[in-house]
């Protein structure tokens, strides 16, 4: 317990922190938030300034701890609660994976719009399994088994620390029964299985080699390397689902990538030149950025 008056004063000091080390001070009522049983709305209006005491879930000098790895480290907010927002879920992250980004969101309403414009009635017959390669988290394979209920997701990650956080993800989510977790590269774990996709969709590492240590500190100290570096063109991960995805999907399945910006129409040449694509698409995030590209199995030639 701490005094509303001792735990004011704290926050008007981190908050001046925040504003000197170029961090947003709404990340100060983040880590009150989930540190104490302080709502937004009593943050607002500062009413606990009053109180006698106020409960913390950690001391005020542990507190202050966090905070300082926030300031001084630049350890992301979301590393130091354990969670991150995502959707309408809040998803367990660690330095073992990417912290979940608000325009990664998109690419479920996308898999969603996608699959209903091409099988609006899919055949009961039809396999309705769906991969996410590249977990990290989960997020994606969580955000498919909500919007495809009926469906089998396959999720896997290189990195068994992060197939351990997605499937304490969707035990979390309530959606563990539906959702097969693989440790291993894109789809080799998948090759034994003889599944056959309605859709494949990915976050892969798609930051050129060259430029991650210009990203922001956050990221360049905390976050999984192996999950940004797409190699000297950003590209080297696309290229292998490019090149490996058309034996996994069905005639008409979808294959469904994020990318950063000014990647969208290499992407789309890549997929050209491979030959088993076709109705390849370019998607713009909310902001207008060429941020996803989309393509359909051909039916195979006879």
């Amino acid at each position: 317990f701490v005094s509303g008056a001792a735990l004011w004063q704290w926050r008007q000091q981190a908050k001046q922190d925040a504003i000197a080390a170029g961090i947003a001070t709404a990340e100060v009522d983040w880590l009150l938030r989930e540190c104490s049983e302080l709502d937004g709305l009593a943050l607002r209006l500062e009413s606990f300034r009053q109180a006698p005491v106020v409960q913390l879930r950690r001391s005020l000098a542990e507190l202050s701890g966090l905070w300082q790895q926030r300031v001084q480290e630049r350890m992301p907010v979301q590393y130091l609660v354990g969670t991150a927002p995502w959707r309408h879920f809040s998803l367990v992250v660690s330095p073992a994976v990417l912290i979940p980004r608000p325009e990664t969101e998109l690419i479920i309403d996308l898999a969603a719009q996608l699959a209903e414009a091409y099988d609006p009635h899919p055949d009961s017959r039809t396999a309705n399994v769906w991969a996410d390669l590249g977990t990290g988290s989960g997020a994606i394979a969580i955000g498919l088994a909500e919007v495809f209920p009926q469906a089998t997701i396959h999720a896997v990650d290189w990195s068994s620390a992060a197939v351990a956080i997605a499937q304490l993800n969707a035990q979390r989510c309530g959606v563990s029964d539906r959702i097969q977790f693989h440790q291993g590269s894109w789809f080799e774990p998948l090759a034994a299985l003889g599944i056959s996709l309605r859709g494949m969709v990915s976050n892969p590492p798609y930051i050129p080699s060259a430029i991650i240590g210009d990203l922001q500190p956050e990221v360049v100290r905390h976050e999984p390397h192996r999950a940004l570096d797409g190699g000297d063109d950003g590209l080297d991960c696309i290229r292998q689902l490019v090149a490996q995805a058309p034996p996994y999907l069905q005639a008409g399945g979808l294959w469904l990538v994020e990318l950063m910006a000014g990647q969208a129409a290499a992407v789309a040449a890549l997929l050209r030149a491979q030959g088993d694509y076709d109705n390849i698409q370019i998607h713009r995030d909310l902001a207008g950025i060429e941020r996803f590209v989309s393509a359909r199995r051909a039916a195979p030639r006879l």
